[in-house]
């Protein structure tokens, strides 16, 4: 009689074996270059921001005492304080990189993208098990992702220190700046990679990234808007809390750097206990039939888009209060200082500062509409790339038909959230004035900024379409046009390069004239890249 021994299973290596990170130095220099010009602009961008919004303060509040002034006159509204974060010293550092708080923000986005591309991606693309298929431990390209991003950060940290101090402020508040700017990019991160574990999408994986991130600014703004105890329950409230040039507290980093290293550990320990491709959160399984809303690319695009463009609609509506909540207390403001409302007046086109900043806030709550816009243009890179299209086009669906689902939405998607933006602007601004004549002034300067969204959305369908690899290069020229755009603004660029940005030339309504040749120019243009991607989509090959 023949006795049959069941093999016990090869023991599971142990957490930290070396192993589990074998090939971290081959799969961090393939990420190093599939990010050689995403990774190098928002560290740069983010860097060099804060120092760029010091020489602007400088150059318009010349004396101690239009500091003192400004300082006091920006601690008198909770709006702009729920905003930017407080004002805690009169000083030019303290008063000069007020506004450019919103960098920690901005490091948290950056940061978020860069680890669950380089990880919940790879999952879902499949590359990650084909990678994992060779001689590469479990753990390395979590490793490879986070040592990229937390180096992005150190070195944006970096960079922050080094131009801050290079415009004459002193060295201590300079080098707590940039910490709280590192500090702030390594907590994010360390957040991303636990949200990497929780999904088998990235999208959701985002999702919770950046759902966290929501209810951490949420959080700040209340409670910096009140007696500032909320803000101590949040991240970004930290970072702030830190007070570079203000009796800097290095004590405060510590809780950010305690989430880096609990969140790292915790990444870890999540991904060890599920399988490659899983998340912990199981998907529910679709219905057997599927709606009547889905048997075309339209539905179906619907479908894939609509948390997304919730999501950020309620964002959009919040701000957009938040600006018109601020409206009376900046021309109250500007109005101190003649050098300021001279600038403001010039930017705006207006006399009345007040259009002139609901103009201005509402051109920056374009560009972030036109992130939102090359995210949903992305998601046909994102479905080539994992081989769902060629599903969808397997069956009696044209190509151009498909693409145009979804162009769709990168082109009604910022229309929707500008037009929510500018309402809710519009409705707090006329409550708080009692001119309900506010509305339809502040609807008409978020609608003329559509056609500069545009075309940034077809600047991504044509990448897309001529050059589906380069397609998250996106992201790069909105950061560009970005940074000349704020440059510009400060005069510091030629005229010609400054031309070069689309939301320089939308009329700046409310306040200025309304003229139409500037948005059937930046229409057309839109409309003549988008044609250029679609056709070229139509006759390359798939991936």
């Amino acid at each position: 009689m023949t006795t049959i021994t069941a093999e016990r299973p090869a023991a599971t290596p142990s957490f930290g074996a070396a192993a589990d990170f074998t090939g971290t130095g081959q799969l961090l220099r393939l990420f190093l270059r599939r990010d050689r010009v995403v990774l190098p602009l928002w560290v740069l961008l983010l860097g060099a921001m804060p120092a760029i919004q010091v020489l602007s303060i400088k150059g318009l509040y010349k004396t101690q005492a239009d500091l003192d002034q400004y300082a006091v006159s920006l601690e008198k509204s909770p709006a702009l304080a729920a905003m930017y974060g407080p004002v805690f010293d009169s000083s030019l550092g303290s008063v000069g990189t007020w506004k450019a708080g919103a960098m920690y923000t901005m490091i948290a986005i950056a940061t978020i993208l860069t680890v669950i591309r380089h990880t919940r991606v790879e999952e879902e693309t499949g590359r990650a098990e084909l990678v994992g298929a060779t001689a590469i431990g479990r753990y390395a390209g979590l490793t490879a992702a986070l040592i990229m991003t937390f180096g992005g950060a150190v070195v944006a940290g970096i960079i922050c220190t080094a131009t801050l101090y290079s415009a004459d402020l002193p060295a201590a508040g300079s080098v707590a700046w940039g910490a709280a700017l590192a500090a702030s990019g390594l907590a994010w991160a360390a957040v991303a990679a636990i949200a990497a574990q929780v999904s088998a999408g990235a999208r959701v994986a985002r999702g919770v990234a950046f759902g966290a991130l929501g209810a951490a600014f949420a959080l700040r703004a209340v409670g910096d808007a009140g007696n500032g105890v909320l803000s101590w329950f949040s991240p970004l409230g930290w970072a702030l809390q830190i007070r570079p040039y203000a009796g800097e507290r290095w004590w405060v980093l510590l809780p950010l750097l305690a989430v880096v290293v609990l969140g790292t550990v915790a990444a870890y320990t999540l991904l060890r206990n599920r399988d490659t491709g899983s998340g912990l959160i199981a998907e529910r399984p679709g219905p057997a039939a599927a709606a009547p809303a889905l048997s075309g690319p339209v539905g179906l695009a619907w479908r894939l888009q609509r948390g997304s463009l919730l999501g950020w609609a309620v964002g959009f509506a919040l701000y957009g209060m938040l600006i018109g909540g601020a409206v009376n207390s900046v021309g109250d403001m500007l109005n101190e200082n003649s050098t300021v409302r001279d600038l403001i007046e010039r930017m705006g086109g207006s006399s009345a500062l007040e259009n002139s900043f609901v103009s201005y806030a509402l051109t920056m709550l374009a560009a972030a509409a036109a992130a939102y816009s090359i995210s949903a243009a992305l998601r046909l890179h994102d479905e080539e790339s994992s081989s769902r299209v060629e599903v969808t086009l397997a069956g009696a669906v044209a190509r151009s038909r498909y693409a145009l689902s979804h162009i769709g939405f990168a082109l009604l998607g910022p229309a929707v959230l500008l037009l929510v933006a500018g309402a809710a602007v519009g409705i707090v601004w006329g409550a708080s004035t009692g001119e309900m004549s506010k509305l339809p002034d502040a609807l008409g300067g978020a609608a003329v900024q559509v056609p500069a969204v545009w075309v940034i959305t077809g600047i991504t369908v044509a990448i897309y379409g001529l050059a589906p690899r380069f397609t998250p290069v996106a992201w790069g020229v909105l950061s560009g046009v970005i940074v000349l755009f704020l440059v510009g603004s400060l005069d510091g660029l030629p005229q010609w390069l400054v031309d070069l940005v689309p939301f320089v030339h939308p009329p700046k309504v409310p306040g200025a004239p309304f003229q139409a040749a500037p948005l059937l120019w930046l229409t057309g243009i839109a409309a003549a890249l988008v044609a250029v991607g679609v056709a070229a989509f139509r006759r390359r090959d798939l991936r």
